[in-house]
């Protein structure tokens, strides 16, 4: 029975190699990591992220999985999530109900069909625990180690973030601590941020008020944080939880299995006329961003490293990484420089970025990743190649950030000291507008995202000099405003 499951579960893991990968998104990923005194990092256990990214003729789907206490779940899950959604059980003439309906079918399946293959595992595990206690020592030892591992197959679970694409509406499913960022460029040039759905943690309104109703105490709840090692009150496997809950103190009150895998789903939302990028990410990723800066102003940050990186690579896969990189790396920098935020940076997860654009294309050539300081807007005029008009267009030109971070009119204090470094803080100027769902990035024309095509060198006059192209006028203004208080600046800083 054992070998069946097995031998089913592989067959689960090839067939997806004949899926499609769609085309129109890139992922980026960093293994976990541990810093020593001296700054280095070294990965404490294996990678438990795992991502799904496929296209249909019927549809698009993708998938982001942070798995916890081992990758056999993530893994599983993301193997066999695709079976329960690819293989028709999606059509254009479904309804939005129908497809809410189809999504929660699948989680509840996969999940079933997780612990069918550990059921086994379980029993053999029931069985040597019994045996135990009457065990001579050599006897006692050998079961032990067995008990070890089969107790290291059976743990586990993941939390999932699945994004569906069908009939050119977006359908978001959540279970757990992942997240979910649409941003879309308005009429006036404007990226607006849109976090569909929270986190399921204790910190969750909703969440506690479900928790609640099954007899469990919200201000306890709120007060342990964490579960069973895991701050999400929704996830996928974990049989310890599920099955013994009673045993938990937290949740022994329960009168029904409190930690389920139940997705929240989003959608359908029309993506008629949008133009943008979705991104889901991993726990991972947003708390390593968190630790550094703080997580008032994640969302706006993650956009803007985004936007800045798909305007200057040229594939969405170096996009993404990029992004993943310099978070990365400014959890790095944030860690050894022993200041404020240090404390809250001596470890972070696995980090995984999936990024899928919305009616945009990526520009013809890449430039290097930036690395690392506040993101300014510069004016450049560029020639299309379908016109000899020029055209104002918002790049990004980075310059190292210094003391405090401004995003629009909130500022976030993220280091000590006047000293300008090269790896703080990546921001763009974001005028929020709500604080949990939505912001705005100063941008003009249809250059807000991405790098115009076409853009051609100036060439020189008689004297064999190229003629200014740049406007540097707004940008002389952001960082003189930025860096003239108690430093004796003006804010009127320009060429001499």
């Amino acid at each position: 029975m054992a070998a069946q499951r097995r031998s089913l579960m592989q067959s689960h893991q090839s067939w997806t190699d004949a899926l499609p990968l769609c085309q129109l998104c890139g992922v980026g990923s960093a293994t976990n990591c541990v810093y020593g005194p001296d700054g280095k990092g070294t990965q404490s256990h294996q990678n438990e992220d795992e991502h799904f990214r496929f296209s249909t003729e019927c549809c698009f789907l993708y998938g982001v999985f942070n798995g916890f206490d081992g990758s056999r779940v993530a893994s599983f899950v993301s193997q066999r999530l695709t079976a329960e959604l690819l293989l028709g059980q999606l059509s254009a003439g479904h309804t939005d109900a129908d497809v809410r309906r189809i999504l929660s079918q699948a989680f509840d399946v996969v999940e079933k069909s997780y612990f069918e293959t550990i059921d086994d595992a379980l029993a053999e595990k029931a069985s040597l625990q019994s045996q135990l206690p009457e065990g001579v020592y050599l006897s006692a030892q050998k079961i032990a180690e067995r008990l070890k591992a089969l107790e290291q197959e059976v743990s586990g679970g993941a939390t999932a973030i699945v994004a569906l694409i069908l009939n050119n509406k977006l359908y978001i499913a959540n279970v757990g601590t992942n997240r979910a960022l649409l941003c879309k460029t308005t009429t006036d040039g404007q990226n607006q941020v849109i976090q569909i759905g929270r986190a399921h943690t204790t910190d969750n309104d909703d969440e506690l008020s479900r928790l609640a109703q099954l007899g469990l105490d919200p201000v306890r709840l709120k007060q342990t944080g964490l579960i069973s090692g895991q701050s999400s009150t929704r996830r996928i496997g974990d049989y310890k939880v599920k099955f013994s809950y009673t045993d938990i103190d937290v949740l022994s009150a329960a009168k029904q299995e409190p930690i389920i895998s139940e997705p929240e789903i989003h959608g359908g939302q029309s993506l008629e006329g949008v133009t943008g990028f979705l991104l889901l990410m991993s726990e991972g990723l947003i708390k390593a961003l968190e630790s550094a800066h703080g997580p008032e102003q994640v969302n706006q940050e993650v956009v803007a490293m985004v936007a800045a990186e798909l305007a200057q690579q040229s594939t969405l896969e170096a996009a993404a990484q990029s992004v993943v990189e310099r978070v990365k790396r400014l959890h790095h920098d944030a860690y050894v420089s022993g200041r404020q935020r240090a404390p809250h940076c001596a470890r972070h997860e696995d980090m995984t970025l999936l990024i899928r654009v919305i009616n945009v294309t990526l520009a013809d050539g890449s430039l290097t990743p930036t690395q690392g300081g506040r993101i300014y807007p510069v004016s450049v005029p560029y020639s299309n190649h379908q016109s000899t008009s020029k055209t104002s267009v918002t790049l990004s030109l980075v310059m190292p950030a210094q003391g405090t971070l401004t995003n629009g009119s909130n500022t976030a204090s993220t280091l000590e000291g006047d000293t300008p470094t090269a790896s703080e803080s990546p921001t763009a100027t974001l005028q929020s507008t709500n604080t949990h769902t939505q912001s705005s990035s100063s941008s003009s024309g249809d250059g807000s995202l991405f790098r115009q095509r076409g853009s051609q060198a100036a060439q020189p006059d008689e004297t064999g000099r190229v003629p200014p192209y740049v406007d540097f006028t707004h940008f002389y203004r952001l960082w003189g405003s930025d860096h003239s208080e108690g430093h004796g600046l003006s804010a009127d800083l320009g060429p001499q």
